[in-house]
């Protein structure tokens, strides 16, 4: 298992939300989001929308399974 705190950056639209969840279906590991308390599957675009990201944020990406260190990066990438 992997965990990795992220600050958001500035675009954190939903198109661009959409195209983190269609990345992140790509890996075979368990991928949540967690902030405030509050935990979603970054392979779901309701669970993630449904976190009301901000630009400023810090959130964690944990990830775990076989290819949990690339799915972290790759989901990483859409927060900055």
């Amino acid at each position: 298992m992997i965990e990795k705190i992220v600050i958001v950056g500035t675009s954190v639209e939903t198109r661009r939300m959409a195209l983190m969840v269609q990345a992140a279906s790509k890996f075979m590991c368990k991928i949540d989001i967690e902030t405030d308390g509050r935990i979603a599957n970054a392979k779901s675009i309701m669970g993630v929308v449904s976190l009301g990201l901000v630009s400023g944020q810090e959130i964690v990406i944990v990830a775990d399974g076989e290819d949990e260190k690339q799915a972290v990066s790759v989901v990483e990438q859409f927060l900055l």
